[in-house]
């Protein structure tokens, strides 16, 4: 007679297929059974034929994937732990020894952190060029250069590029381009159609932290791409750095995504109310956000998104020089609805100061404001309460 124990754990019974419902299954496994020694060994990781390890994806992995592929343009959808996860992978996937990437002078942070540091570790260079200028990419793409990243819009300075121009540059010199696509999302434009024409760039970069989750509660970052031979080797060096995601995490962002398309307007709406009403007060000397005709590269946002009029819930402020670091500092300290905190694309506000002496190279572009800058995430809260709010915060200056 066996063990209960036994029976308990090799149970028999299975619950019938035909359930459905809103939400799916949240398939949980390393382990992936097989049928006999012939499926195992005919198993194949790279596609999405079967399953044979956790890591390689279970069902609700790939309906995820699948989800942001379609959302993109795309074909194939890689999940990594981050953002920042993300953005690595695709650099150690296409980058080696000898070789160079270029970086837009508004480049998220960490991105250049990591060629500063890792990639040059391992004998990769890397440039930065001005993203207001295609120009200036063209003069520094060598035969050494095997990867461009592009943003947009700059994730703080919130300069808009040209990216069909940027874009149109590597192909024609057959260099790989890469969009950090976090702030477009998939519905402010088409990544890989940039023209109309079935092209664009190569490599979308989405950090599903921030709209997708839209709970502050998930890191997770996407890899999506149009060409089956890039998807590929990418993927190996996914496989071979052995990244995953929480599954639990993968349904949350399952579950934010149908309400994406939404929250994004909203975000985008409240964004464009607050940086108008900024953009008349004495305080403040300049409101950078892609909507507004003085705002750096609102010809490209215009030129790109003006089929979609989608512009995010992103926008910077640059005070007026006469307040010192301390005193827009004490702005911050006294906001009470926007929450000091890194990140966006959840539901409450946020708001950080950024030493733009950090962040940018002078060298690249000199950056025409003197004052202090300041970045908003705008959440879903009632714009009369945010503006409330920024009025009071106001006075400490």
């Amino acid at each position: 007679m066996s063990k209960p124990i036994t029976d308990l754990i090799h149970h028999p019974y299975t619950p019938p297929s035909s359930f459905e419902a809103p939400q799916g299954g949240v398939y949980k496994a390393s382990t992936v059974f097989f049928k006999d020694v012939a499926a195992m060994r005919a198993r194949d990781w790279k596609t999405k034929a079967g399953y044979t390890y956790g890591l390689h994806g279970t069902p609700t992995t790939f309906v995820l994937e699948e989800r942001l592929a379609a959302l993109e343009g795309g074909s194939d959808c890689l999940l990594a732990p981050s953002g920042l996860a993300a953005i690595s992978l695709v650099s150690l996937a296409l980058l080696k020894t000898g070789d160079e990437v270029l970086l837009p002078d508004n480049v998220y942070g960490p991105n250049k952190a990591l060629a500063a540091g890792e990639l040059a570790n391992y004998g990769i260079t890397h440039r930065l060029y001005n993203a207001l200028d295609p120009s200036d990419l063209a003069a520094k793409l060598s035969p050494r250069t095997r990867l461009v990243w592009i943003e947009a819009a700059g994730s703080v300075t919130m300069e808009f590029p040209d990216v069909s121009a940027l874009a149109s540059l590597c192909r024609e010199r057959g260099v790989t381009c890469a969009l950090d696509n976090t702030w477009g999302a998939g519905l402010a434009f088409r990544p890989f159609d940039l023209e109309g024409e079935g092209w664009g760039v190569d490599v979308s970069v989405h950090a599903l932290t921030k709209y997708p989750s839209g709970g502050g509660d998930v890191l997770m970052g996407s890899v999506v791409t149009q060409d089956p031979a890039l998807h590929l080797k990418i993927k190996l060096t996914h496989m071979r750095l052995g990244l995953g995601v929480g599954v639990d995490d993968v349904q949350a962002v399952l579950r934010s995504l149908p309400s994406m398309a939404l929250r994004y307007a909203a975000h985008d709406q409240s964004a464009r109310d607050l940086a108008r009403w900024l953009s008349q007060r004495e305080e403040i000397a300049q409101v950078l956000h892609p909507v507004l005709p003085d705002s750096p590269g609102h010809e490209n946002w215009r030129a790109l998104c003006g089929a979609t009029d989608l512009a995010a819930g992103l926008f910077s402020v640059v005070f007026d020089e006469r307040y010192g670091t301390e005193q827009v500092d004490a702005f911050c300290d006294a906001l009470k609805l926007f929450r000091l905190g890194y990140s966006w694309g959840g539901p409450i506000s946020l708001v950080v100061p950024y030493d733009i002496g950090l962040m940018r190279d002078a060298s690249v572009a000199a950056w025409p404001y003197q004052g202090t800058l300041v970045r908003f995430s705008v959440g879903l809260e009632a714009v009369e309460d945010l503006r409330a709010d920024l009025l009071q915060a106001l006075d400490a200056l």
